[in-house]
C-alpha cells in the first residue's frame, strides 16, 4: 500500500482527524487535481468537477478537525480517490 493510499485510508476512515497533518492534507489535494491559492494562511483549493471551494487553514502544523470532515464529505459526495489515477 502507498503512502496516498494509507493517508486516503486514514482521513476516509475518521478515526485520527484531529491527527492530520495539514501539509499532508494539501499534498493529497494537489495529488487527486485540485488546484491550490495561497492566500496569507488560507490555502484555497477549487477542482473543475467539484462545486464547493476548499479554504483551509493550518492550527499548529495540523488540519482543523471540522476542515478535514469537510473534505471527507466532498471526496464521498464526488467519489474522489475512488480510483488510483485520478
Amino acid at each position: 500500500m502507498s503512502k496516498i493510499e494509507k493517508f486516503l485510508l486514514k482521513l476516509m476512515t475518521g478515526r485520527s482527524d484531529a491527527n492530520i497533518l495539514f501539509s499532508e492534507l494539501c499534498n493529497i489535494l494537489n495529488y487527486l487535481g485540485f488546484e491550490e491559492r495561497i492566500n496569507g494562511d488560507h490555502h484555497i483549493f477549487t477542482r473543475n468537477d467539484v462545486e464547493e471551494i476548499l479554504n483551509l487553514q493550518p492550527k499548529s502544523g495540523k488540519a482543523k478537525i471540522y476542515q478535514v470532515k469537510q473534505i471527507r464529505n466532498i471526496f464521498l459526495k464526488y467519489k474522489i480517490g475512488d480510483n488510483k489515477h485520478e
